[in-house]
């Protein structure tokens, strides 16, 4: 009896060994093949250095599609381990907002959601009676701290996915989407962003969606004074250039980058111009910057891309009665972009709208520079090389498949290095940039993009309002084309490396449907019977053996 005793007193004495060690060392553990619950170093030093309480209202509670329960449960997971690395700092509750006295409530908590930023989302559903049911849901965040809030949408991906790829793609975003609302929110220093538009001839309202989504994350600097140079600028923007740069201001381009700096270039290879109803004309555009790509180890093409896999224009395909008939058809110079390379800018993010794209090719002598590929058209496409007549009876043709062979081109490339400067053994010793000029320097970043187009929005004109950048007003689909550009401009300016959290990747390991209703009965018995079995097996031994102790 006094052994036992001791033994117990050892036992407890072990285990408060043990569970103060643990206090003292903190480590957690993923034994996932797919290490779903790690999060990045990045997250982890941002969480660990957050000096001001942050609270997470999830607006994604209630009784959900099996899909939309693994977001909710995932979200869940992702805030639980966010939390034990905050020190306390972090704070997260869910709530559904379909949960109200009355309707006039409900609709009063929906609008408010919709006003601080959150998107709605129709679920449709089928209950157990085999009714369809429909419900607004808000799949997304309100991230807080001090007075300032945040929203964000948890419920996104490509829309040419299936909707279990897009759930999952959504699920594999979730740290990324909330870390970075939490760094806007932790961190008061805001990045430099310098947006070139004093080539471009369109209109402000046209950029309007752009530089306010840029604002809320960034302080924006425009070049209309000309500035002498780049320096102290985090990111250089330039946005749909139509006329040509002077020697100097290429010169700012090639000792920005040169010195480390961060460029993103949104550019025409062709000048497409209003001719008449029948058509337009497009010309070849020489933007002075072919020589500084080439340099870098890039060319964009003075052609045009016609692809299969392209948006829609409302055309007037002739009369019914006394009206015309106005459909839409689909016009195949303005190509949509579903094509991705692996990175982490480009990672489930939805298709990318585009107008009268060019190719751009890569070429080689660029020692040092690193090429990867952002945007590719799909392989059914065709060049029409300029200056051409683009005839909207193009888009009254039925396309010969045959035609289009041309595979697949590149529309956006990242070239990041060790740049070489366009005017080395250039500057002279009495010239007055001798003095500062660099040959080579330190790493840098430059995306080109082969069309200005993707950072324009339309305009409401009869609201006079902008539209989102990327919707279009055909098909009232929303585009990923602000989400390719902020994802951009946010590895461009990251230095802590945040947006690697986009490359996580969650595996769907998804039943066999022919398989299930084949054997279906045979695994409903087999999990209904085999615990009975085991129990009864149990029984049955620890019963024996009984009988032969006392026998």
């Amino acid at each position: 009896m006094k052994i036992n005793i001791i033994r117990f007193i050892a036992l407890v004495a072990i285990l408060a060994g043990v569970n103060w060690l643990a206090s003292l060392v903190f480590f957690r553990l993923d034994l996932t093949e797919d290490k779903r619950y790690t999060i990045s170093d990045a997250t982890k030093e941002l969480l660990e250095n957050l000096d001001k309480n942050v609270h997470v209202n999830v607006y994604l509670s209630g009784s959900f599609p099996p899909g939309f329960e693994r977001l909710e449960s995932a979200t869940h997971e992702m805030l639980d381990e966010f939390k034990s690395y905050s020190n306390g700092h972090l704070s997260f509750r869910f709530s559904d907002p379909s949960q109200a006295t009355n309707e006039e409530q409900r609709k009063k908590q929906y609008q408010n959601l919709v006003d601080r930023g959150l998107t709605p989302t129709n679920l449709h559903a089928t209950d157990a009676d085999g009714k369809r049911t429909e419900k607004i849901i808000f799949p997304g965040a309100i991230i807080q701290a001090d007075t300032l809030s945040i929203p964000v949408q948890l419920l996104k991906g490509n829309k040419s996915s299936t909707p279990d790829e897009q759930l999952n793609q959504s699920i594999e975003g979730i740290e990324f989407e909330l870390s970075s609302a939490i760094r806007l929110l932790a961190n008061p220093e805001r990045k430099k962003v310098g947006l070139i538009v004093s080539h471009t001839k369109i209109a402000p309202a046209r950029l309007s969606d752009l530089i306010a989504t840029i604002q809320q994350n960034y302080d924006v600097f425009l070049d209309m004074n000309n500035p002498s140079s780049y320096e102290g600028l985090d990111a250089v923007l330039v946005l749909k250039p139509d006329s040509a740069f002077s020697e100097d201001e290429k010169y700012k381009f090639d000792q920005y980058v040169v010195s480390g700096g961060r460029a993103i270039f949104f550019v025409d290879g062709a000048k497409v111009d209003s001719v008449n109803l029948e058509g337009t004309y497009a010309q070849p555009l020489d933007l002075n910057l072919g020589d500084l790509f080439f340099r870098w180890g890039a060319r964009v093409n003075t052609n045009l891309i016609k692809d299969m896999n392209c948006a829609q224009i409302l055309l007037n395909v002739g009369t019914m009665g006394d009206k015309p008939e106005i459909k839409p058809m689909p016009w195949r110079f303005f190509p949509l972009l579903n094509h991705f390379g692996d990175h982490a800018v480009t990672r489930n993010i939805d298709a990318v709208y585009t107008r009268f794209l060019s190719s751009l090719d890569t070429v080689g002598g660029t020692a040092g520079v690193q090429k990867t590929a952002l945007l590719m058209t799909s392989p059914y496409t065709q060049i029409l090389n300029t200056p051409a007549l683009v005839g909207y009876n193009e888009a009254r043709r039925q396309p010969n498949a045959a035609e289009y062979n041309g595979g697949e081109k590149l529309a956006a490339v990242l070239l990041e290095g060790s740049f070489t400067s366009l005017f080395q053994n250039r500057i002279l010793p009495n010239d007055p940039r001798h003095a500062t000029f660099k040959a080579e320097g330190k790493q840098g970043k430059v995306i080109i993009c082969a069309d200005g187009d993707v950072i324009v929005n339309d305009v409401d004109y009869k609201r006079s309002a902008p539209l989102p950048l990327g919707y279009d007003r055909v098909t009232n689909q929303t585009y990923g084309n602000k989400d390719f550009v902020m994802l951009a401009l946010d590895f461009m300016t990251d230095a802590n490396g945040l947006i690697t959290a986009r490359n996580k990747e969650v595996s769907i390991r998804a039943l066999d449907q022919i398989q299930i209703q084949e054997n279906k009965k045979f695994w409903q018995g087999l999990n209904l019977l085999l615990p009975l079995i085991i129990i009864a097996l149990f029984g049955s031994i620890r019963y024996y053996l009984r009988l032969r102790k006392f026998a």
